[in-house]
Parts: C-alpha cells; sequence; structure tokens
C-alpha cells in the first residue's frame, strides 16, 4: 500500500465501506481484465468523439474527451492493482504513483491538465480538457469552435497516446 497523503487517507478509508457501491479507492490483485475494459472503454470515447462532432454535438465531444483519459488513467490503476470509484482519488492516486515513479509515461501537469480542479480565472479561454468539458456541459453552448474541437482531440489523442505507453510497460 502506497505511503498515503490526507487526501489518500480518506480515499482508501472510503474504499473500505459499501461493499461494491463503495465511493473511493481499493487495493486489488493487478487486474488485465479491468486494465483491458477501461483501455476498450476509453478508445470507445475517443471515437465517440468524432461522432459527435460529425453529428453537431461537439458539446458532448469535451465529455467524451475527459472520460476517454478517465477511463484510460483506470486502466493504469488496474494494472497496479487499484479500484477507484471517486474522480478526485483516481487522481490524487496517480498523481502520486507518478510522484513515486511508478508511472513514468505521465506528469504531474499531464494530470493537471485533465483534472485540477484549482479556478481557471478564464474559464471560457481555457484549455484544460477538465474546463472545455465544464464549460459545455453546464453553459447553454451546444458546440465547440472547430479550432477547440481540433486541438481538444489532438491533446486528448497525445495524452492518450501516453497513456497506452504506460499501459505497455
Amino acid at each position: 500500500m502506497p505511503q498515503k497523503n490526507d487526501k489518500l487517507e480518506k480515499c482508501f478509508d472510503e474504499g473500505k465501506k459499501g461493499g461494491e457501491r463503495h465511493q473511493g479507492i481499493r487495493e486489488t490483485k493487478p487486474s488485465k481484465e479491468a486494465e483491458n475494459g477501461h483501455l476498450a472503454k476509453a478508445l470507445h470515447n475517443f471515437r465517440a468523439m468524432a461522432d459527435f462532432h460529425g453529428l453537431r454535438y461537439s458539446d458532448w465531444s469535451a465529455s467524451a474527451a475527459f472520460y476517454t483519459l478517465y477511463h484510460g488513467l483506470l486502466a493504469i490503476l488496474a494494472k497496479q492493482g487499484y479500484e477507484s470509484r471517486n474522480q478526485s482519488c483516481t487522481f490524487a492516486l496517480v498523481e502520486h504513483l507518478i510522484a513515486k515513479g511508478e508511472v513514468k509515461n505521465l506528469t504531474a501537469a499531464d494530470i493537471k491538465e485533465i483534472f485540477d480542479k484549482e479556478t481557471t480565472e478564464n474559464l471560457e479561454h481555457s484549455t484544460k480538457i477538465l474546463d472545455i468539458r465544464e464549460r459545455m456541459q453546464y453553459s447553454t453552448q451546444t458546440s465547440l469552435a472547430e479550432e477547440e474541437f481540433k486541438l481538444l482531440k489532438a491533446r486528448t489523442k497525445e495524452l492518450l497516446d501516453k497513456i497506452r505507453l504506460e499501459l505497455e510497460r
């Protein structure tokens, strides 16, 4: 079990509660089946980004981009022997594994781009994947500008490629 900070302690404590419906992190055996399942879901979501865009529902492309990367990170955790049912716990554990050198193909900056709850001063012009997703999900806007979609897709692919390299390691 990793030496945990306060956030991770709470996440692991939550993982001990609630049986199958827990809301935290649990240590498990590394699972190739779960790893492959999360990677398949990540790839499915990546394809959905383009499909939503093509159907002129690119607001949903932003959510698909976020969940592409989130399921990729869940695949990494499954490979390492963890199960997470909480987004902030997932990101905290991946950051911890990066800091310990157990995840080598991603950086803390990559994780902050995907999931950084610190307020971005200008949400409207942020390029962080979480900010784009939240702006599209919670605003009345129904489409991404073409250039923004292209940047989002390219960055999502770049980060997904890093996740896949980590899984192949």
